[in-house]
C-alpha cells in the first residue's frame, strides 16, 4: 500500500508549512501529493507552484470540480501541467454537489453521472489529439449547437506529454463508483471504512464488467483519503477528528441531499447521522461533534498509540484500497509514516 500527501482546500488563508510538508512527503518516499478546491482557492494553481519544489512524486487533483471549467479546459490545464512536472500529474475530477455547483457555479446539477461521462470523454479525445474534437452530447456540444454557426472543430495546438493522462473519479454512491471503474484510472474515496469493503468491491466489479472499461481490479488505482492521528490517548485523537466529520454529516450538503451522510448511514450509523446533522443544522456545532460516536471515528480512521494503528492497518491492506492520503504538516507527516512503519 503506497502512501500519498493530501493538502486539501485552503480555509481562510493558504495552508502554513505546505511546501514543507509536501518536500517532507517526497523525502519519506510517499508516491503522490493531492490538492483540492471547494468554493475558494482553486486546485491547480498550488500543485502547480508547490509542485515545482519536486522531482519524483505525482501531482495530483482530488479534486477539480467539474462545473468549475469547461472539459477542454480542464484539458488544457491537464496538458500544462504533465508537461511541467515530467508527465506526473493525476487527473482527479469530481461532481460536486448542488449547493455547490448550483449556487456557487451557476451550473445545473441533475444527471451528474451522464454529464460526468460526457466530460471525461472529452477531456480524453483533447488530451489524445488524434483528430479535432467534435462532440454531440446532452450537456455538452462541440462545436455549440445552437451557436452563431462559427464554431469550429479544433485539435490542440500543444502535442500532450503523454496522450493518455490518468483520470481519477471522486465518487460515493454505488452508482457512481461502478461509473469511475469504467471509464476512469482510479477512484477517489472519502470516508471509505474496511467494513464497507464488500459493497464497494461489488460497485466497482460492476464498472470492470461493463463492455469498454478500461481496467481491472488488478491494475485499478484507489487513493483513499484517511484521517491518522498518532497519539497515546484514543478518546483524544477522536476528539481532533469529529468536528471534520460533523461539518461533512451535518453541514456539506443540504438536508434532503448529502451524499457524505448517506455513506455513514450505508455504514451503520444512520441514526448518528440525522442526530449531527440536525444539531449541526441547527447551529449547535459542538453538540454535534459530541454526538459522535468514537467508534465511527475509528471506522473510518487510524487513530490511537503506533501499535494499535499498525495492527489496524492489516483491514486496510486487505481492502480494494492501494493508497492512503494523509494529511498534517512535515513533524505530522514522519510520526505517522514511522507509526505505519
Amino acid at each position: 500500500m503506497k502512501l500519498g500527501y493530501h493538502i486539501g482546500y485552503w480555509s481562510s488563508h493558504p495552508p502554513e508549512g505546505a511546501l514543507e510538508a509536501i518536500r517532507t512527503a517526497e523525502e519519506l518516499g510517499f508516491d503522490s501529493v493531492w490538492t483540492a478546491e471547494g468554493y475558494g482557492s482553486d486546485a491547480l494553481t498550488p500543485l502547480a507552484w508547490w509542485g515545482a519544489a519536486t522531482s519524483r512524486v505525482k501531482l495530483g487533483t482530488n479534486i477539480i470540480q467539474m462545473s468549475a471549467r469547461t472539459p477542454t479546459a480542464t484539458a488544457m490545464a491537464a496538458m500544462t501541467l504533465d508537461h511541467l512536472s515530467g508527465g506526473r500529474f493525476i487527473l482527479g475530477l469530481g461532481a460536486s454537489g448542488p449547493q455547490v455547483v448550483e449556487g456557487w457555479y451557476g451550473q445545473p446539477y441533475p444527471r451528474p453521472l451522464a454529464r460526468t461521462r460526457e466530460y471525461v470523454e472529452i477531456v480524453r479525445r483533447v488530451v489524445a489529439r488524434r483528430e479535432p474534437v467534435t462532440f454531440e452530447g446532452e450537456s455538452y456540444q462541440l462545436p455549440l449547437r445552437g451557436g452563431t454557426g462559427l464554431g469550429k472543430p479544433l485539435k490542440s495546438t500543444v502535442h500532450p506529454l503523454r496522450p493518455d493522462i490518468p483520470v481519477y473519479l471522486a465518487a460515493e454512491g454505488p452508482k457512481n463508483v461502478a461509473l469511475a471503474a469504467e471509464i476512469c484510472d482510479g477512484w477517489l474515496p472519502l470516508f471509505f471504512s474496511p467494513k464497507s469493503d464488500a459493497f464497494y468491491r461489488a460497485a466497482l466489479a460492476e464498472g470492470f464488467a461493463r463492455p469498454g472499461a478500461r481496467h481491472t481490479q488488478e491494475d485499478f488505482e484507489v487513493a483513499a483519503s484517511v484521517p491518522v492521528v498518532v497519539h497515546d490517548d484514543v478518546e483524544a485523537a477522536a476528539g481532533l477528528i469529529k468536528p471534520s466529520l460533523a461539518l461533512y454529516i451535518g453541514g456539506m450538503g443540504a438536508r434532503q441531499v448529502n451524499f457524505h451522510k448517506d455513506v455513514f448511514a450505508r455504514l451503520g450509523y444512520a441514526d448518528v447521522a440525522e442526530k449531527v446533522q440536525e444539531l449541526y443544522l441547527a447551529g449547535r456545532k459542538d453538540e454535534a461533534a459530541a454526538a459522535i460516536p468514537t467508534s465511527l471515528v475509528e471506522d473510518t480512521s487510524l487513530i490511537g498509540p503506533p501499535e494499535k494503528i499498525r495492527a489496524e492497518l492489516a483491514a486496510w491492506e486487505d481492502t480494494v484500497v492501494t493508497t492512503l492520503l494523509l494529511r498534517g504538516d512535515a513533524p505530522t507527516l514522519r510520526r505517522i509514516a514511522a507509526a505505519l512503519g
